[in-house]
């Protein structure tokens, strides 16, 4: 018997997730709709059993988890509103072949997947890719040339007034320099936790190292604010976007975006967490070299639309998504099921005589591929499947 047949548009929504390093009914905030007087951090728009979006419209299911066992698919994308007010963990992700070999590994080990030690909860890689949708959204994103972390460790070296800081820098200057440096902060033990204390202190007060400083009142003595030198700090402006591939080392720390990622919860974290971090897998998926900047420059496909594709990334499969950017009528040519929202303005969708309304705030599900003209003005955010 087959699924009973879901309209075109379907209206959708959930409930922000309360996370506490989010901001103040921070997911309202970005889309004018009624807070919830605590921390907003993300609203998740897909069928992530952990939080499904819901039917808010007609439809023959109630969420979108519904959907995907109804019609024996899965969606291959999460779509968030994400608004930090202070930094989330360090972390990587694994490529495909990686979360397939890690996740047969740790059930054939028996560990339960709720356990608070398990890294593969499931056989699927996670890149990400995020927009801003403010100015000053930060994040630390890939290593930087080593030569530049030095640099830095020298300076607050000649003002810490020990030798804490040596036994780091004689890892960071050694022929794998950064491999062995990121390695001997999260060994952790008496060293590790001098150096810290003395990099914090050393960067009291200068403007150059504020984020040492701010990551140490949220996260006192965690190795991963050594670990934040390593790595490039990057600020963007609104409409500028990141890609973070499998491998590739990163952590948000504050800001408002609008984030596109595959629908996986493989999270290997390095620091800045009080949650589980296995170092040696960690390392075993991490992207040991220094990265370029890793800004997602999008492409216009035509007026009022642009285009966040991701490059190919490291396992060197093509990602099966793509992000739009709406701020105008167009015509849109959805190759599979999509999720629109707008933060901005109101739209108007139409496709085979069905019709769907998107102000500020609401997001619709788009069940199929089609041709959807879009009227209206503001800011509307499509995250749709590509054909590979």
């Amino acid at each position: 018997m087959s699924a009973p047949e879901t309209p075109l548009f379907v209206e959708i929504g959930n409930v922000p997730r309360d996370y506490a390093w989010g901001r103040i009914d921070g997911v309202a905030g970005v889309l004018g709709t009624a807070g919830s007087g605590g921390p907003e951090a993300e609203l998740w728009l897909g069928a992530h059993p952990g939080s499904p979006a819901r039917a808010t419209g007609d439809a023959p299911w109630a969420t979108l988890l519904d959907w995907e066992r109804e019609n024996g698919a899965r969606l291959p994308f999460l779509l968030k509103i994400l608004v930090s007010g202070g930094p989330l963990s360090l972390q990587a992700h694994p490529t495909t072949a990686q979360a397939q070999a890690g996740f047969a590994d740790e059930n054939a080990r028996g560990i339960p997947l709720e356990a608070a030690h398990r890294n593969y909860k499931d056989p699927y890689a996670k890149p990400e890719l995020i927009v801003a949708l403010e100015d000053g959204f930060e994040a630390l994103c890939g290593f930087r040339p080593v030569t530049e972390t030095l640099a830095d460790v020298d300076v607050l070296a000649a003002r810490a007034g020990s030798d804490a800081l040596a036994p780091w820098r004689a890892e960071l200057a050694g022929p794998d320099g950064l491999r062995a440096g990121f390695a001997w902060l999260l060994g952790g033990g008496a060293e590790v936790d001098l150096a810290v204390a003395a990099l914090v202190a050393a960067a009291a007060g200068d403007d150059r190292f504020e984020l040492v400083t701010r990551l140490a009142e949220a996260y006192p003595g965690d190795p991963g604010i050594a670990v934040a030198l390593m790595l490039h700090h990057i600020t963007l402006s609104a409409g500028e976007s990141l890609w973070l591939p499998a491998g590739n080392i990163h952590a948000y720390l504050r800001g408002a975006g609008v984030e596109l990622m595959g629908p996986s919860d493989n999270v290997l974290r390095g620091g800045l967490t009080p949650k589980h971090v296995d170092v040696a897998e960690l390392q075993r998926v991490l992207t040991f070299s220094a990265s370029d900047d890793d800004r997602l420059v999008p492409v216009e496909l035509a007026e009022n639309v642009r285009s966040y594709r991701p490059r190919i990334h490291a396992s060197g499969a093509d990602v099966p998504f793509e992000l739009l950017a709406v701020t105008g009528d167009a015509s849109l040519e959805l190759a599979g099921p999509s999720i629109a929202i707008a933060t901005d303005g109101s739209f108007t969708l139409a496709a085979d005589g069905a019709t769907a309304q998107v102000p500020r705030g609401a997001a619709v599900f788009v069940s199929r591929a089609a041709v959807v003209q879009a009227t209206g003005s503001g800011r509307l955010w499509i995250a749709t499947a590509v054909s590979l």
